[in-house]
C-alpha cells in the first residue's frame, strides 16, 4: 500500500468514523438506541461544527464565587473529550451543582490545523501534552478561586487520558484527589476496527499523517499502538495517592475494545473499574452521549460521595 493510498485510507476512515459528529448533539433517552446513535453522529451527513459551540458554560458550571461546603469539600472539574467542548456536560453539570458541588468546566485543545479542528466548537483536537498544560492552568485557577488544596476530575474519553497526563507529567498528582474516567481512551482506540485493517498496524506513519490532517493530533495519539500511549503508560497506569473510578460501557463504540479503558492498580493508588451495565443492564448510551446517561450520573455521584443515594437505573 503506497503512501498516497494510506493517506486516502486514513481520510476515508476518519470521515466514516466522524460522519455527523460535528452535528448538533441530541439528548438520548434511557434505552433509546436510535437517539443515542443519532447523537453520536453515526447516521446523517457531516455538520458544520459543534452546537452548542462551548462558548457558554453549562448551567451551574464556572461560578467563580462558589466556595465548597463541608459535605463536598473539593471542586469538581469536568473535562470533555475529542471533538467536544464544555457543553458536553450540559446534563451532568447542573445535577452536580444541585447536589451542592462547586462545578467547573473548560474548553481545551483548540487547534485549527486539521479539517475537524477548524470547525466551530470543536476542541480536544491538539496535542494532548499541550492540552494537559491548559488543564493545569485551569485547575490552578479553580483552586485559587475556591481556596481548595485539591480538586476532583471527571474526564470523558480523551478527557480522562489527558487528565492522566496532567497527573503524571504536569504537576497534577499533588492537586487532585480523585479522577473519574468515563470511557477514557486509556489504552487507545482501535477506531472501530479500522486500525486493525491497516497492513502495517495502527502506528503506520502514513496512515497517522493522513488521520492527523483530517481529525487532529489528539486523534492520532489515541490510536492503539501510538508512541504517545506507550509513553504515558510506560510507568504503569496509575500515580500514587490518586483514587480512580473507571467507567466502561458495553455499548462504547469509540474507546474500543471497551474493557481497554480499565486501569491496573499501581503502588499507592486505588482503582475501581466498573461497567455501566452492572448498574443498569438496559443502558444503551453510546460513547459520545455517555455524559448524558442517568446511570453514568449515578455512578459519578456515588464515586464522589459514597453516601449518595439515588436511582442507578431509572
Amino acid at each position: 500500500m503506497n503512501t498516497r493510498w494510506r493517506r486516502l485510507t486514513a481520510a476515508g476512515a476518519a470521515a466514516g468514523i466522524l460522519t455527523g459528529i460535528c452535528a448538533p448533539g441530541a439528548q438520548a433517552q434511557p434505552g433509546d438506541t436510535q437517539s443515542a446513535t443519532a447523537a453520536n453522529g453515526i447516521a446523517g451527513p457531516p455538520g458544520v461544527g459543534k452546537d452548542p459551540d462551548g462558548s457558554v458554560p453549562p448551567e451551574g458550571s464556572d461560578d467563580w464565587t462558589c466556595q465548597p461546603a463541608a459535605a463536598h469539600p473539593r471542586p469538581v472539574v469536568l473535562v470533555h473529550g475529542t471533538w467536544g467542548n464544555q457543553n458536553d456536560w450540559n446534563v451532568l453539570a447542573p445535577q452536580l451543582k444541585t447536589e451542592g458541588y462547586c462545578v467547573f468546566s473548560l474548553n481545551y485543545g483548540r487547534d485549527t490545523a486539521s479539517v475537524l479542528g477548524a470547525l466551530p466548537g470543536m476542541y480536544g483536537v491538539g496535542d494532548i501534552r499541550r492540552s494537559a498544560e491548559e488543564l493545569a492552568a485551569f485547575v490552578d485557577r479553580v483552586r485559587a478561586a475556591t481556596h481548595s488544596a485539591k480538586v476532583d476530575l471527571v474526564g470523558h474519553s480523551q478527557g480522562a487520558l489527558m487528565s492522566r497526563h496532567y497527573l503524571r507529567f504536569a504537576g497534577g498528582a499533588d492537586k487532585v484527589d480523585h479522577l473519574i474516567s468515563l470511557a477514557g481512551t486509556n489504552h487507545g482506540s482501535t477506531m472501530r476496527g479500522v486500525a486493525g485493517r491497516i497492513p502495517s498496524g495502527s502506528a503506520d506513519s502514513a496512515f497517522s499523517a493522513g488521520l492527523t490532517e483530517i481529525a487532529g493530533t489528539a486523534a492520532t495519539q489515541q490510536l492503539v499502538g501510538s508512541d504517545y500511549l506507550r509513553d504515558i503508560n510506560a510507568a504503569g497506569d496509575t500515580d500514587p495517592g490518586i483514587t480512580y473510578t473507571v467507567i466502561a460501557s458495553t455499548h462504547d463504540d469509540a474507546s474500543t475494545p471497551p474493557e481497554a479503558t480499565f486501569l491496573q492498580t499501581g503502588p499507592g493508588a486505588t482503582v475501581d473499574n466498573v461497567w455501566v451495565q452492572d448498574f443498569c443492564a438496559t443502558d444503551t448510551f453510546e460513547h459520545a452521549v455517555l455524559p448524558q446517561s442517568p446511570t453514568v450520573a449515578y455512578i459519578i455521584k456515588k464515586a464522589l460521595d459514597p453516601d449518595y443515594t439515588g436511582t442507578a437505573c431509572p
